[in-house]
């Protein structure tokens, strides 16, 4: 049984990356599902407050950091593994990761966004039952805005129905922040910046 430590959109809020320090003593693993800094501007100071986790963690990039600055910044934190169309196991627990704004945002040239068909093409190496950890929810879950228009990603949601993750982990979607829905039999979780503890081999909240 391996208890995950989720969360997303810090934001470059200092005291929130401590909190998930405190945190991460109680968890296996620690997931983090992007969007660590503002605008792709001062990603080291977040990051610079998170590293001092110890716990084996696992990190997408958000669409406020691209794949490349977000390595960059974590060059130096042992513990973190980046993901971006790659995978990787930690705890004996298979983890797959795709960052980036899915589908592309309205937000601008800043935004490290990619097309549905980007998407589809990065998330074809997912093995099954991994631990999927995408910045951008599936279309149809825990993807409503404060509006409540749904925002998600047709290209993840297709690859959670295909490949039966045991846990989505997701973010970017502030609206859904701390929400979690059942797709296809897998739970779906959008973090948020509070961090959630989440047992895995249930599929429930920790206590």
């Amino acid at each position: 049984m391996s208890q995950l430590l989720l969360f997303s959109d810090v934001h470059g809020d200092q005291a929130a990356c401590r909190a998930l320090v405190d945190q991460a003593r109680e968890a296996d693993v620690v997931v983090g599902a992007g969007d660590f800094c503002v605008m792709r501007r001062n990603l080291a100071t977040p990051i610079d407050v998170l590293s001092a986790i110890e716990t084996p963690t696992v990190l997408v990039p958000g669409n406020a950091e691209s794949d490349e600055e977000l390595r960059e910044a974590c060059a130096d934190w042992d513990a973190a593994r980046v993901l971006h169309g790659r995978g990787c196991t930690v705890d004996g627990l298979s983890f797959y990761g795709i960052g980036g704004g899915i589908p592309v945002t309205p937000f601008g040239p800043w935004s490290y966004d990619f097309s549905e068909e980007e998407a589809e093409t990065m998330l074809a190496d997912c093995p099954e039952g991994a631990v999927l950890v995408s910045h951008s929810p599936p279309k149809g879950a825990v993807d409503r805005d404060s509006s409540g228009q749904s925002l998600g990603s047709t290209a993840v949601r297709a690859v959670i129905e295909e490949r039966q993750p045991v846990l989505t982990v997701c973010g970017h979607i502030h609206g859904s922040w701390g929400q979690d829905a059942d797709l296809a039999e897998t739970p779906v979780v959008n973090a948020g910046p509070e961090g959630i503890l989440w047992d895995v081999e249930r599929g429930e909240k920790g206590s």
